[in-house]
């Protein structure tokens, strides 16, 4: 658990990291440089998700090594299967990044929602 008091918002109690893969912590499908070791730090604090639709099909083999649950989404409707996954989770206490707009649903769900924009860029809807 992490908690953080932050001024004007209040005591956040954190258990729950969750974030998108493709375009948040990667680049054309590959794990962008630092981030393995960084979600590893976090894992002793937090819980580590990754979801994500896999677009380029490796996001388990760029997560190796890393503390963290990998759920691959199919069908349609990823913005409600993220967002759903954060609920059951207990909103409350993620953290969420992302930057699609499959991802809008989960940033305003958590407790925190983070929008990365990196050179995939950031879809709008996520930011709002």
């Amino acid at each position: 658990m992490l908690e953080i008091d932050i001024p004007g918002f209040g005591l956040v109690k954190l258990e729950h990291l969750v974030s998108d893969f493709t375009g948040t912590l990667s680049y054309d499908g590959k794990l962008l440089p630092g981030v393995k070791r960084k979600l590893n730090q976090i894992a002793r604090f937090l819980k580590v998700h990754i979801l994500t639709a896999d677009t380029f099909g490796k996001a388990s083999k760029e997560l190796e090594g890393v503390n963290c649950e990998i759920h691959i989404l199919t069908g349609e409707n990823h913005d409600v299967q993220k967002e759903e996954y954060i609920k059951r989770l207990g909103a409350e206490n993620v953290v969420a990044f992302g930057n699609g707009n499959n991802d809008r649903r989960m940033l305003k769900s958590a407790r925190i929602g983070i929008a990365v924009s990196l050179g995939e860029g950031c879809a709008v809807d996520a930011l709002m």
